[in-house]
């Protein structure tokens, strides 16, 4: 019984300590990305994005939009204890411009509350547990316009985040994205997204009796209420692309993209400064008629200092495969193919369906 009532301690005080000003891994949720066709691909999109899922990866890509669409997205992380879901819509508003709308929930469901688990007089009363949720909230409001040069487009996000620990706190977030692309007239695409460029700021609001019920439960730690602001500092994603079509008829194709993210902070990515820390990522995608897709790549290189303090590179493989059969997708992905990089493998799974179906 104290080892429940110890771990639950543990994880409340973590979970509170999000609640702290923090300018580098604030909202991290919204760094893992959607769709399993992008996952496949090491989640190297920004230049090519052009669908329903820009929204997400850079909105400039929405107005490629030709009908309505949809997509849904599910996963699920640390031997499904975690659910990642996603859903998005988004249609063309006339032939320079189009908007979209996406919801992000990142959540554990069903966590024993052992807080009251002993009572005043020392009795363990199971009748006392109770659950509760943690899930983070993203929803998105995407907007997207062609610009007068040829081949250029803009789009821009509006944030609302949305974050709950049960009944013991809760926050409301708000950012701003923007993003660039730009098509040559040789099939080069190029593409920049910049996340929370005005920062994104989350504030909670917590339960000071119930963050009083435990503050002194292990002595020496978690004296004092946690700080109420968390500040998101901005993100850069630079990337190029490139198509290439094969046979006599031009069925089989191989699309290409490198990007390069950047964040304004020193970490451990392969390139890494006082200033910021760059981490590329590749991903290759080959498909026949538009019908048959597979897709692999490289991303997340990081220099992992090991116990002799030399440091190791490891990265994080991906694979994947998709179908069409007239506006119906279906996508899925593996990551962290051979466990290759500290991360954890997931498989993903995604359906996206265009509207031209109905017509």
């Amino acid at each position: 019984m104290v080892k429940f009532y110890l771990t639950f301690i543990l994880f409340f005080v973590s979970a509170l300590a999000i609640s702290q000003t923090s300018r580098k891994y604030s909202n991290e949720f919204l760094n893992i990305g959607v769709d399993a066709a992008a996952l496949g691909m090491s989640n190297a999109v920004v230049a090519n994005a052009n669908d329903v899922n820009s929204g997400y990866w850079n909105p400039a890509g929405l107005v490629n939009l030709k009908e309505k669409q949809a997509s849904l997205m599910h996963s699920s992380y640390f031997a499904n204890i975690a659910n990642y879901d996603y859903a998005a819509f988004a249609m063309p508003l006339d032939t320079v411009s189009a908007v979209g709308v996406s919801l992000i929930r990142f959540g554990v469901d069903d966590i024993l509350d052992t807080t009251q688990l002993i009572d005043d007089q020392g009795n363990v009363n199971y009748d006392r547990i109770s659950l509760f949720s943690t899930a983070d909230y993203g929803l998105t409001l995407s907007y997207s316009r062609r610009l007068p040069i040829k081949g250029l487009q803009y789009g821009v996000n509006a944030k609302v985040i949305r974050r709950i620990i049960g009944d013991f706190a809760s926050a409301w977030g708000f950012g701003l994205d923007a993003g660039l692309q730009y098509e040559s007239a040789k099939n080069w695409k190029f593409g920049i997204m910049a996340r929370d460029i005005t920062t994104t700021y989350n504030a909670w609001n917590i339960d000071e009796e119930a963050f009083a019920r435990i503050q002194n439960a292990v002595p020496g730690e978690n004296q004092e209420l946690p700080e109420t602001t968390e500040i998101t500092i901005p993100k850069l994603q630079i990337g190029v692309s490139k198509k290439y079509s094969f046979g006599a008829t031009k069925s089989y194709s191989l699309r290409t993209e490198l990007d390069l993210n950047v964040r304004f902070a020193e970490n451990n990515d392969i390139i890494s400064s006082s200033f910021a820390s760059i981490n590329p990522a590749l991903g290759f995608e080959f498909d026949y008629i538009n019908m048959i897709y597979l897709r692999t790549g490289l991303g997340n290189f990081q220099n992992e200092l090991q116990l002799d303090n030399s440091e190791d590179l490891t990265f994080q493989p991906s694979l994947g495969v998709g179908f069409n059969y007239k506006g119906i997708y279906v996508d899925y992905a593996f990551t962290d193919i051979g466990d290759q990089s500290v991360a954890l493998y997931s498989n993903v799974f995604s359906l996206k369906l265009d509207f031209s179906i109905f017509k």
